[in-house]
């Protein structure tokens, strides 16, 4: 698949990613911004600032103006704030690709942050807290990457907290803009069915005055871990959620190809091992799977499930044993073949969309500042070796890398930490 990437004088990069066949077209600006580029006493900022970005423009500066010309176009359109980046996006028929690089760059550029506006959607932010509050099967993964990293960044809610989004003043939004978004930690994508040189000069345009200052960078995340560690919500629920992983590396390790591949094989899909035996097998769980997380200087691998409180320790067994079993025993051909063919036919099915391929090519450059196309993605995963995947199993499956959260009606830990050990 081809795609061009230019970065202008100041810094500022644009990737055009072209589709002659696609229906619609893209836009996606993201920013080096995110939670782990907050202090404690912002934390939430970044969440809240993209929020802010709809909610008026020196051009467009009343609210709901914005919504109301993407709804006008019949987008598909919102943001997103991660720990490492944050990213504006539309995806329109390819007909209207010049308004919605307007809008998108508009609400980037130029947000105003009405006070009034910020007071507003301060009760927004924190709704947003609540509704995730009442959500354990996604709160239980802010528990578990809290008890790994701690009170830093990589530890923090990229919500943030109720008591620090009360306090936000439009200075805060102001000078943190300031100090991140900026020509060098800018990126736009282009993805989609478009004439690649008009789209270009219009980006350049309306780029031309962007800051090209220095940027503020972000704390190191650190690590320590001398024993397995375990969190417990007591929460009265009709099921447990839980996320027990190990501690990893960060996104730049060659081992990456590696540890992907065990992912799929623990916790990739219907055939994966997990899935077998704590679904089919024990019947204890609706969801059950696994990924690896791995981010610019952190990462771990995480299996995830919702299960019956009666057999919470027969699946924390379980995923022990599959974990144990990778570091003595090799995958056989059979089960990694199915893996590389499950994980290239999954990748290539998802990129079908504008969107999609806006955000693989984006979401890698926006922190690696480097580009592995699918078919290269695909090529590195089917050279992967049994004996790679025992090596990588072997060198984070430990004792003391290994980590537990959950959510349920249990108030003494105790018990089931007697269980964490491989």
């Amino acid at each position: 698949m081809n795609f061009k990437k230019i970065t202008l004088e100041n810094g500022l990069r644009i990737i055009t990613v072209p589709k002659k066949d696609s229906t619609a077209t893209t836009v996606l600006v993201l920013v080096e911004a995110g939670s782990k580029y907050e202090t404690k006493d912002i934390n939430g900022l970044s969440h809240f600032l993209e929020h802010m970005c709809f909610k008026g423009t020196k051009k467009r500066p009343k609210p709901g103006l914005i919504a109301k010309e993407l709804d006008t176009l019949g987008a598909e359109y919102n943001a997103f704030t991660g720990q490492e980046s944050t990213g504006y996006h539309a995806k329109v028929q390819n007909k209207d690709v010049d308004e919605a690089l307007d809008i998108v760059s508009d609400l980037y550029l130029n947000p105003v942050f009405n006070p009034d506006e910020i007071n507003k959607e301060r009760g927004v932010i924190i709704e947003e807290i609540n509704m995730y509050e009442d959500t354990p099967m996604r709160r239980v993964q802010e528990f578990f990457t809290s008890l790994l990293y701690g009170d830093q960044p990589a530890g923090w809610d990229i919500a943030g907290r109720k008591e620090v989004i009360d306090r936000l003043t439009r200075e805060d939004f102001v000078k943190y803009r300031g100090e991140h978004y900026l020509a060098k930690s800018t990126l736009v994508v282009v993805a989609g069915n478009f004439d690649e040189k008009k789209v270009t000069e219009k980006i350049m345009t309306h780029f031309s005055e962007i800051p090209d200052t220095r940027k503020v960078g972000k704390v190191k995340t650190t690590e320590l871990q001398l024993k397995p560690g375990i969190f417990v919500k007591h929460k009265e629920s009709d099921q447990t959620h839980l996320v027990l992983g190990v501690r990893a590396f960060d996104m730049f390790d060659q081992r990456r190809f590696a540890l992907e591949m065990l992912s799929v094989i623990l916790g990739g899909g219907m055939s994966s091992r997990l899935f077998q035996r704590v679904r089919e097998e024990l019947g204890a769980a609706y969801y059950v799977n696994a990924s690896a997380d791995l981010y610019s200087d952190h990462g771990y691998l995480a299996t995830a499930a919702g299960v019956d409180h009666r057999k919470i320790d027969e699946v924390i067994n379980a995923i022990l044993e599959e974990f144990t079993r990778f570091t003595k025993e090799k995958v056989s051909d059979e089960e990694l073949g199915r893996a590389k063919s499950h994980f290239s036919g999954r990748l290539l099915l998802g990129l079908e969309g504008s969107d999609d391929l806006a955000g693989f090519y984006g979401g890698q450059e926006i922190i690696k500042r480097e580009i592995i196309t699918p078919e290269e993605l695909v090529s590195k995963l089917q050279a992967i070796t049994a004996d790679e995947i025992m090596a990588v199993a072997r060198d984070i499956m430990k004792n003391d890398g290994l980590n537990l959260a959950l959510i349920g009606p249990f108030k003494e830990a105790e018990k089931i930490e007697k269980l964490l050990s491989l």
